[in-house]
């Protein structure tokens, strides 16, 4: 029954989080703010409103492991499983397309994450660092989509922005809004409770059942939508998919959530799976850096990698 409850409240995470990113878009629209704006924002943030609960109801319950493991478990799948399994589908042409500034990002994101990892855990003070990198990204990406928009390089934003519906009702706006925020704490506390309770029959850390099942469950939004990317050739959205919510996951998420309760590092994280997390960044610079197409042969490497991590997690 444990595993029924796990698999509800992920369900409901992820339908709650894609109610929430069509209401607030669309009232964001609705109020007059930029496309643009909601682009960076709004939609950026809504996609991770799942990770982001679960991480603040797993830190308040002293479930760190949960925490720390879903975002740090999310990251790794994010290279490895999302971008592996769709490769192994159809050839994502990477290097029709320069992704090299957003990568960078990411990688000192990694680096600045990892370094405050040592401290030992994340609390306010780790908070607000890691907020105050997400505004200075997020400041640079906006002032790059002012320039492309004013030298006419940028269609029109509103007509691709996800979730937005000019035609949408004011009544079915509420009604995504109250789904989206009524759903995600009631998602998140099932999940993490059924976690809990998953990790200690097995007699396995809650850390474990982070990295894993929690992280593989979160990243499956991902995973569809890079599957679908890969199908339409549209490699750029593939891969600044994954580079867009690896940053969002150690930026905004575990910046948030340290803000509202401090979460506890695992001596494990330090020794493993933080180096494991940068290793599969590192590998994708080959596709950004050099222009290497994702092949099916790498599609393979990648997949079976992450096979392997998972084993030995649960080994």
């Amino acid at each position: 029954m444990v595993w029924l409850t796990a698999a509800l409240g992920l369900a409901v995470l992820l339908l709650a989080g894609d109610a929430l990113v069509k209401g607030a878009v669309n009232l964001a629209l609705r109020l007059g703010v930029p496309a643009l704006i909601v682009s960076l924002t709004i939609v950026a943030f809504g996609t991770s409103a799942p990770e982001l609960l679960i991480s603040i109801n797993a830190g308040l319950e002293g479930a760190s492991g949960i925490a720390l493991g879903n975002v740090v478990g999310s990251n790794t799948a994010n290279v490895l499983m999302v971008l592996g399994i769709p490769a192994l589908i159809a050839v994502m042409h990477t290097a029709e397309h320069d992704t090299r500034k957003s990568y960078w990002f990411m990688m000192a994101a990694s680096v600045l994450f990892i370094g405050l990892a040592f401290r030992g855990v994340f609390d306010w003070i780790a908070g607000l660092v890691l907020l105050a990198a997400l505004a200075l990204i997020l400041g640079d990406n906006f002032w790059d989509s002012v320039k492309h928009r004013r030298a006419g390089e940028a269609a029109d934003a509103e007509e691709d922005l996800e979730g937005a519906d000019p035609s949408m009702p004011w009544w079915k706006i509420i009604l995504f809004l109250a789904l989206g925020l009524i759903g995600l704490p009631f998602g998140a506390d099932l999940l993490v409770d059924s976690a809990t309770e998953i990790a200690q029959r097995f007699g396995v850390s809650d850390t474990v059942i982070g990295l894993t099942m929690v992280a593989v469950g979160t990243s499956l939004p991902e995973l569809a939508t890079t599957v679908s990317a890969a199908l339409r050739r549209q490699a750029d959205v593939a891969l600044g998919n994954v580079i867009g919510s690896n940053m969002f996951n150690l930026l905004a998420i575990i910046g948030i959530a340290s803000l509202i309760a401090p979460i506890e590092v695992d001596p494990s994280f330090l020794r493993f799976d933080l180096w494991v997390m940068l290793g599969a960044s590192v590998l994708l610079a080959p596709f950004v850096l050099f222009k290497m197409n994702l092949t099916r042969v790498w599609g393979v490497v990648l997949s079976a990698a992450y096979v392997g991590y998972v084993l030995v997690v649960l080994s």
